[in-house]
């Protein structure tokens, strides 16, 4: 069960209404994350923001979201997980197998995916500061510095969702219920 209220449209403030209906019509249902960002329109309106922004990146729809079921998966936020599951393999047509691995934090075998992952670990860890050679190993793989800087903000977009579902404890939507995620146990 959610800690914080999970808004309907009618519950909703009224300044998080507009978002709370729209992101029930692009998604079909109403994702608890939005529901529980609802509490705190200017929160619910910056998610949804940098989403669109997000989409813009010069960064594919695959490359995406392996950046946030990375992120998701080090940020331990299952919702998101399972979100961006649902997305990668619906959406993004990334084979299952790989989307597997990405959850898992485990190569993937598509250079490419592999290199963003890779990244988006290492800006994580080193919260931007990655060395010259990480950097350079991103660009060996075809990258730019606008899709580096584009990762973090990827990262950063994952980051208000994650923290989000953390601190609600959001229960996941039966429509997501498939693409269930729970970390794995950590070595004491």
């Amino acid at each position: 069960m959610s800690r914080l209220p999970l808004h309907t449209f009618e519950s909703a403030p009224e300044a998080s209404r507009p978002f709370v209906e729209k992101a029930q019509a692009n998604n079909g249902f109403l994702p608890n994350l939005v529901a529980s960002l609802a509490n705190a329109p200017t929160a619910l309106e910056t998610y949804l923001t940098v989403a669109a922004i997000n989409g813009r990146s010069g960064l594919t729809l695959a490359e995406r979201e392996i950046v946030q079921i990375t992120a998701a998966g080090i940020h331990g936020c299952g919702f998101c997980v399972a979100g961006h599951t649902a997305v990668a393999l619906k959406k993004a047509q990334i084979d299952a197998d790989s989307v597997e691995q990405a959850r898992t934090q485990q190569p993937i075998g598509n250079p490419k995916l592999d290199a963003v992952a890779r990244f988006t670990r290492e800006v994580i860890a080193t919260r931007g500061a990655v060395s010259d050679a990480q950097l350079a190993t991103f660009r060996a793989a075809g990258y730019t510095e606008a899709n580096a800087l584009e990762v973090i903000l990827g990262v950063s977009l994952a980051t208000l969702c994650n923290f989000a579902n953390n601190l609600s404890q959001n229960e996941l939507n039966p429509e997501l219920a498939a693409y269930r995620w729970t970390p794995a146990a950590q070595p004491a």
